[in-house]
């Protein structure tokens, strides 16, 4: 298996799949020495032995830079039947709040998910001879990543928007859903996933039980109105968007149910594995 870009979510994929018996290599911009890491520039060298690729890198302002790099020699390379791209629920954009699921049309409002839905649509010429899976991803969080951090350095803010929710998934649970898309493609084909857990959220509620969680006092609620003055060109994006993603049809699919089901399990799993590691 080749894993194109070992940031946080490859390389909890590389962990989950070297334990599930496959040989991982994944790529970095420049080879840092970690074990089954390689350079961006030696992935061409590696496709002829792959049989699976996974795609976690994002797209550039000029398109997606695996396929810009390597695209003849993936479309060649003679044992490859599986890709997986990881790629964003904010291709769906904006739906007031309503139910998006697997079905429903991508409508991409902003710079950074047309991207998105143009690097999906690139790698989905490849289901015609191999399965592809494109698996859309809502807010990660997991350890080392999460609003346990803002809340110990004091910048946590609860910000209030009425109506507002978004969806997220544990590392951990991405990492799982990869491992079944595998186990489960077919010859060929395209599939599309949801990775998002059963309980879209407001960003307060979810502050809220962090700060229970730690001991401490929640922060002040700000309103919307007030927070988006301060915010970045980025945040605003996300915020200007509301959905509800739905993941039955994934989880039926892929046969399997999250560990994670809400925000309230994987937050209270994130702060056991804290706590035992600072025991170690």
């Amino acid at each position: 298996m080749l894993i194109a870009g070992l940031g946080y979510c490859g390389t909890a994929v590389a962990a989950a799949a070297r334990a599930a018996g496959y040989r991982v290599l994944g790529t970095e911009r420049a080879a840092s020495g970690r074990a089954g890491a390689v350079a961006f520039a030696e992935l061409a060298a590696l496709l002829g032995d792959a049989t699976h690729l996974l795609i976690t890198a994002a797209p550039e302002e000029t398109g997606d830079p695996v396929l810009a790099r390597f695209g003849a020699e993936i479309a060649a390379a003679p044992r490859l039947r599986w890709i997986g791209y990881l790629s964003s629920t904010g291709v769906y954009g904006d739906h007031g709040g309503g139910l998006v699921d697997e079905t429903t049309p991508a409508t991409p409002a902003t710079p950074r998910t047309r991207r998105r839905r143009a690097a999906e649509e690139a790698w989905a010429g490849f289901s015609t001879t191999r399965a592809v899976d494109l698996c859309r991803i809502a807010g990660i969080y997991g350890p080392g990543r999460s609003v346990f951090d803002d809340l110990r350095a004091g910048r946590a803010r609860r910000i209030v928007k009425p109506g507002q929710v978004f969806s997220r998934i544990h590392r951990d649970d991405i990492a799982r859903a990869v491992l079944a898309a595998m186990a489960r493609a077919a010859a060929r084909g395209l599939r599309m996933f949801n990775l998002a857990d059963d309980l879209p959220a407001s960003s307060a509620e979810v502050i809220a039980e962090a700060a229970r969680l730690l001991g401490l006092p929640p922060p002040p609620e700000i309103r919307f109105a007030e927070a988006r003055a301060t915010m970045s060109p980025m945040a605003l994006s996300f915020w200007a968007e509301n959905r509800r993603v739905d993941n039955a049809r994934t989880k039926a699919a892929l046969g399997l149910e999250w560990l994670y089901p809400t925000y309230r399990e994987g937050l209270a799993a994130i702060l056991r594995e804290e706590t035992s590691e600072r025991r170690a």
